[in-house]
C-alpha cells in the first residue's frame, strides 16, 4: 500500500482534540480546517526539564534513509511507552515535492497528516516568505527607478520562487525600455534558501523578526557601504506579510502524536532546521521534543548545533543517527541497483561513513548518540546481523527500527533507549569553533573536524568577500556552509572519501539579518534544477478528486 493510501485510510482526530492534549486553550489556537491549526501561544522560554532529541543521518543517497520517518516513529514510540512527546519538523518545500525527492511527511505507518496539505500549500508560510522576499526586491528596484537617493551601486539581494527552476539562476531584469528604468543582472534562489526563511526560523518573536528583517543587507552604495532593508523602510511591510507565518503549525501523526511543523530551510544550501519558536513551543508543551535537521549530520546536525543552539539556548540531550543497509552499501561502492543484493564487503566499507558521523557527534560535539537502523522488509538478515554486531563491537548504542511497517510498535526499543540515555549525567557540550575566530578559521574547523578534509582553498573572490565582511564588523557570526549533501567532501561523486580531499570555497555571502555567513563550496547551487523525470510527472488528481502520486 502506498504512503498516500495509508494516510488517507487513517481516521484522524479533529485538530482541536490534539490541541487539548497539548493543554492549549481555545484562544491559543487558530484553525485551518479540521486537520491543521496555528499556535498563537506566546512561548518566551522552553520547559527546562523537557528533553530535546535531535534526529540526523548518514550522508543521504538516492535510495532515501528515512530520517523523517524515524523521527515520527520515535515520537509515536515515546508516546506508546507513556511519555508526553511532541514532534517538531520542517515544512516541505514544493521544489523537492515536484522534483526528485518527493514529499517529506514520513512513510508507511509513520507519517504526519494531512499528508497532501502538508506537502503542498499547507498554511501558506512559504508563500508568505516568497512574497516578503520579492516585495523587498520590488522596493529595491523602485528606489533605484525613483532617483536612487541611497546611491545603490551593487544589488546583492535576489528574488525567489518555491520551485526548482534552473533557468532563473541568472536573469536580466528591467528590459522594458521604459524611461528611467535601469536594467540589471538578477537571479532567483529557491524560497527555502531565502534569507527570510532563515530569519523566520531563528527569530524568537515578531519584534525580533522585524529587527532581523531590517538588518538584511540588500547591496552596497558607491562608497562600498552596506544598504539595509531598514534604509528602504521595507521591514514593516515585510513583517506584516509574515505575521501569520511566524506562528507554528500544529498537526498530528497517524497515531495522533502532536506534531509542530514550521519553517523549512534546506540543509545543503541553508541552515536546515525548523524554527526556534516551534522547538521552544514543543519543549514547553511536552516532556520530550523530537526534532530533525536536514540531510546528513555533516550539514543539518552541524548547523543545528553550531548555529541554532546559540539562539535556542538548549543543547540536544541525545542524537539519533539514522542509517539503512542499502545506503551504507551505496557508500561502500555498490550501485543503486546493486544495493538490493547481499554485499557484506560494500556494507563494511560503507560503515566508514556511519562511523565518521558517530565520531563527530560523540567526540567533536560530545553528545550521546544512538544509531537507528531503519529496517526494510527486504533487508538481508545476514547484513542486519553484521551491522548490529559491528556497532556492538564498537560500543555504539543502536536500535533496529521498523516504524514504516509497524508504526510506534516498531520504535519502542529506540524510545526506551532514548529515555535511558537522557537520564545520564549530561556531557559537557563543545562547539566546533568559537565565534571570536576568523571566518577562515571557522570554515577550516568545520571542514577538517566534521568533514575530515585535509585543507580548505578559497578563491580570490571569496577571500575579497571575507575581507570585506570582516572590515564591516561581522567577523563574529557563525558560518553556514553550503555543500553537497551526498558526500563528506564538496564533490557529490566522492562517496568513499578514502583519499585526502580539500574543500573549495568559491563564494562568501553575508546574511546579517539571519545572523550568519554563508560559505558556498564546490558547485552547489542555491536554485536547484529538476531531474530528467521529475516527481511532478506522476502527481495528478483522479475522478474522485483525490490527489495521487505524492510519495
Amino acid at each position: 500500500m502506498e504512503d498516500i493510501e495509508i494516510a488517507r485510510k487513517t481516521k484522524l482526530k479533529h485538530i482541536s482534540e490534539i490541541a487539548k492534549e497539548c493543554n492549549l486553550k481555545e484562544d491559543e489556537i487558530e484553525y485551518y480546517g479540521k486537520g491543521k491549526a496555528k499556535i498563537v501561544k506566546n512561548i518566551e522560554k522552553e520547559n527546562e526539564k523537557a528533553k530535546l532529541i535531535l534526529v540526523t543521518a548518514i550522508n543521504p543517497t538516492p535510495l532515501g534513509e528515512g530520517k523523517t520517518t524515524v523521527s515520527i516513529g520515535l515520537a509515536d514510540g515515546l508516546r506508546k511507552i507513556g511519555k508526553k512527546a511532541i514532534l517538531a519538523l520542517r515544512e516541505p518545500s514544493l521544489g523537492p515535492v515536484f522534483g526528485m525527492k518527493g514529499g517529506a511527511t514520513g512513510g508507511g505507518y509513520a507519517q504526519v497528516a494531512p499528508m497532501e496539505d502538508i506537502n503542498l500549500h499547507f498554511t501558506g508560510d512559504i508563500h508568505a516568505i516568497t512574497s516578503a522576499n520579492n516585495l523587498l526586491s520590488a522596493m529595491i528596484d523602485n528606489h533605484i527607478y525613483q532617483g536612487n537617493d541611497l546611491h545603490i551601486k551593487e544589488v546583492t539581494w535576489k528574488r525567489c520562487v518555491d520551485l526548482n527552476d534552473r533557468q532563473l539562476r541568472k536573469v536580466q531584469t528591467g528590459l522594458s525600455h521604459e524611461k528611467n528604468i535601469v536594467p540589471r543582472e538578477d537571479g532567483f534562489d529557491i524560497s527555502v534558501a531565502s534569507e527570510i526563511m532563515a530569519i523566520l526560523c531563528l527569530a524568537t518573536d515578531i519584534q525580533d523578526l522585524k529587527k532581523r528583517l531590517g538588518d538584511i543587507i540588500v547591496g552596497y552604495n558607491n562608497q562600498e557601504q552596506p544598504i539595509t532593508a531598514r534604509q528602504l523602510h521595507a521591514e514593516g511591510a515585510m513583517t506584516v506579510l509574515l505575521k501569520d507565518a511566524i506562528k507554528p503549525n500544529l498537526v498530528q501523526t497517524l497515531e495522533h502524536t502532536p506534531a509542530i511543523i514550521h519553517g523549512g530551510p534546506f540543509a545543503n544550501i541553508a541552515h536546515g532546521c525548523n524554527s526556534v519558536i516551534a522547538t521552544r513551543t514543543a519543549m514547553q508543551l511536552g516532556e520530550y521534543c523530537v526534532t530533525e535537521a536536514g540531510f546528513g549530520a555533516d550539514l543539518g546536525a552541524e548547523k543545528f548545533l553550531d548555529i541554532k543552539t546559540r539562539v535556542l539556548g538548549k543543547i540536544p540531550d541525545a542524537v539519533v543517527l539514522v542509517a539503512t543497509l542499502k545506503a551504507l552499501k551505496y557508500h561502500g561502492g555498490a550501485s543503486k541497483e546493486e544495493t538490493i543484493k547481499e554485499n557484506i564487503q560494500a556494507l563494511q566499507i560503507g560503515c566508514h561513513n556511519l562511523m565518521k558521523h558517530v565520531d563527530n557527534i560523540t567526540n567533536q560535539f560530545n553528545i550521546p548518540v544512538v544509531v537507528a537502523i531503519n529496517h526494510y522488509v527486504q533487508d538481508s538478515e545476514k547484513e542486519t546481523q553484521y551491522l548490529q554486531e559491528y556497532l556492538q563491537e564498537n560500543n555504539i548504542p543502536m536500535s533496529l527500527v521498523e516504524c514504516w511497517a509497524k508504526g510506534a510498535e516498531g520504535t519502542v526499543d529506540l524510545a526506551n533507549k532514548i529515555v535511558e540515555i537522557t537520564k545520564q549525567q549530561p556531557r559537557k557540550f563543545q562547539y566546533i569553533y568559537a565565534l571570536e575566530q576568523s571566518i577562515k578559521e571557522k570554515v577550516k574547523a568545520v571542514a577538517t573536524k566534521i568533514y575530515g578534509a585535509k585543507d580548505v582553498e578559497f578563491t580570490e573572490k571569496a577571500q575579497q568577500q571575507i575581507q570585506k565582511i570582516e572590515s564591516l564588523g561581522y567577523k563574529n557570526l557563525p558560518v553556514c556552509i553550503a555543500k553537497t549533501q551526498y558526500s563528506l567532501s564538496d564533490d557529490a561523486k566522492n562517496l568513499l572519501c578514502s583519499d585526502p580531499f580539500t574543500i573549495h570555497v568559491r563564494e562568501v555571502n553575508l546574511k546579517a539579518g539571519a545572523g550568519f555567513i554563508v560559505i558556498i563550496t564546490g558547485n552547489i547551487m542555491t536554485m536547484p534544477g529538476l531531474p530528467k523525470h521529475p516527481a511532478a510527472e506522476n502527481i495528478d488528481i483522479n475522478e474522485q478528486n483525490e490527489i495521487i502520486g505524492i510519495f
